[in-house]
């Protein structure tokens, strides 16, 4: 989903840098003193007779560093001198926009009083309400609702309106304005098609791994819900925003606000009526709330019915290298409680157990949550030394790991379970030199001596180099009081290796 966007910044910025075209001698000199905010030079320009309306090599007068410097009574001093607030410069601003960007609504009744232009549009197509409803002051967006600013217009690049601005910067007051102003609360911007490419798909023979996926397409509920502004969704679901709205990709405001972390404002759209297991993009808010640790939303979500036994079915689409929260295709077919005990979070665990999760629902490839949680999930490769390194996963710390083991075991998980190769919990924490592990599942009657489809003990597999090396937890190599508690947990005699 395309967030607001502005190119007033720029236009801030340069208004900053005093340049050598506004610095030149040819200059007017009313532009300099409003420049440096000196008012009493500046009136007795004005009193002398200076052109108010003089042009800076840009277009900006001496109003808009007025507005730039939120100053009333020089703005005032110029309007009186005849200061025209209509001006623009080369981006199309007026003084208007700066007072928008300057939350300042005194200076925006002040320019509106003066005959400013309440629909003024910036180049791209910005209005000053837009920008005015994304910085959030309530007194200047009255002002301009009040001498008839266009409540709807939209943007022409993405087809967004003060209303989505608003919600998107969670501008809850401004949000209630808009509405009781008559913005259409299902108004949509302009959905497109992108496509993804990264490093390795510009290369050479690759561009097939390319794909293109719907972006857009949002409305004002959608990006209340992901700015995390719960009172905005509260807000405009009363006004006859649809609850369940949903982006062109299938993905709802509730999967949106859970995917983006915030547990209000999916609350609230739950406490309106959201369906907690809509997953057209392919998971359900319950999986996202596993995906970012939300245990409060992973009860609210149970509470209001929420399925604790459906399966994903797509993945998140990556964007580039993006490093947004994911749920990689690797996981198709997992259910919210494998995800909590792959992601290692036993809190969330013990709620889907406590509403009705079948606790030992796994992967196609055999793998079950006691699996994934005493470190299936993590890969390892070899490097040219012989030692195993990670393969894009990263070694937790064992006390997490144990918790969770833990909590699988007490929520029934066999401990001697296998994948088709022959794998077992035992042989997952011997891998990564999880000693404390090791001891709860014996503890538990797992197995010592069993061995996977390549002949392989859990013993065998921690002498051959796996446990944690390097100190960033990224090479493995042999960790010998592995192979010492596991010898000593199958009897005290180690199998052959051969």
């Amino acid at each position: 989903m395309c967030c607001p966007r502005s190119d007033i910044v720029r236009l801030a910025a340069a208004l900053v840098v005093v340049s050598a075209v506004a610095a030149s001698a040819d200059e007017a000199p009313i532009l300099e003193a409003a420049r440096q905010g000196d008012a009493s030079r500046v009136a007795a320009l004005v009193q002398a007779g200076a052109d108010v309306n003089a042009r800076q090599a840009d277009g900006a007068t001496s109003l808009h560093w007025a507005a730039y410097h939120d100053d009333s009574a020089l703005a005032a001093t110029l309007v009186r001198g005849g200061a025209r607030p209509g001006l623009s410069d080369d981006t199309g601003a007026t003084p208007l926009f700066l007072a928008c960007m300057n939350h300042s609504g005194p200076m925006v009744e002040l320019l509106l009083g003066a005959g400013a232009d309440p629909n003024a549009r910036l180049l791209n197509g910005e209005t000053a309400l837009m920008t005015c409803s994304r910085t959030g002051d309530p007194v200047a967006v009255r002002a301009l609702l009040s001498r008839g600013a266009d409540v709807n217009r939209k943007e022409p690049v993405h087809g967004q309106t003060a209303l989505m601005w608003a919600a998107a910067g969670g501008q809850t007051q401004v949000v209630a304005l808009l509405v009781g102003a008559g913005a259409d609360v299902r108004a949509r911007s302009r959905a497109y098609p992108q496509t993804v490419t990264s490093e390795v798909t510009q290369r050479r023979g690759r561009e097939a791994l390319n794909y293109t996926v719907p972006r857009g397409g949002s409305t004002p509920i959608l990006f209340a819900a992901r700015s995390g502004d719960a009172e905005s969704v509260r807000v405009l679901v009363a006004a006859g925003a649809d609850v369940n709205d949903a982006l062109p990709n299938g993905m709802t405001a509730l999967v949106e606000a859970a995917h983006s972390g915030n547990e209000e404002a999916a609350i609230a759209l739950l406490e309106k009526g959201a369906d907690p297991n809509a997953m057209g993009m392919g998971y359900t808010a319950l999986h996202a709330a596993v995906l970012r640790s939300e245990t409060g939303l992973a009860r609210a979500l149970l509470a209001h019915g929420a399925n604790p036994n459906l399966r994903m079915t797509k993945g998140t689409p990556v964007r580039r290298n993006s490093e947004d929260f994911e749920l990689p295709a690797t996981l198709i077919g997992a259910t919210p409680y494998f995800l909590a005990a792959k992601f290692l979070e036993p809190a969330i665990m013990r709620a889907l157990a406590a509403a009705g999760a079948d606790v030992r629902l796994g992967m196609k490839n055999g793998e079950t949550p006691l699996l994934a949680a005493a470190g299936m999930g993590v890969s390892a490769q070899t490097d040219r030394r012989g030692l195993s390194i990670l393969d894009g996963g990263r070694i937790e710390d064992e006390s997490r790991v144990a918790e969770t083991v833990a909590v699988a075991i007490a929520n029934g998980a066999d401990v001697n379970e296998t994948t088709p190769a022959g794998e077992t919990p035992l042989h997952a924490a011997a891998v990564l030199g999880y000693d404390r592990v090791i001891r709860q599942l014996a503890e538990a009657g797992a197995k010592v001596d069993l061995k996977n489809a390549c002949g392989a003990t859990p013993e065998m597999i921690a002498g051959r180099g796996a446990a944690p090396r390097s100190p960033d937890r990224t090479t493995l190599g042999p960790r010998q009081s592995t192979v010492d508690l596991l010898c000593a947990l199958s009897g005290g005699t180690r199998p052959s290796r051969d």
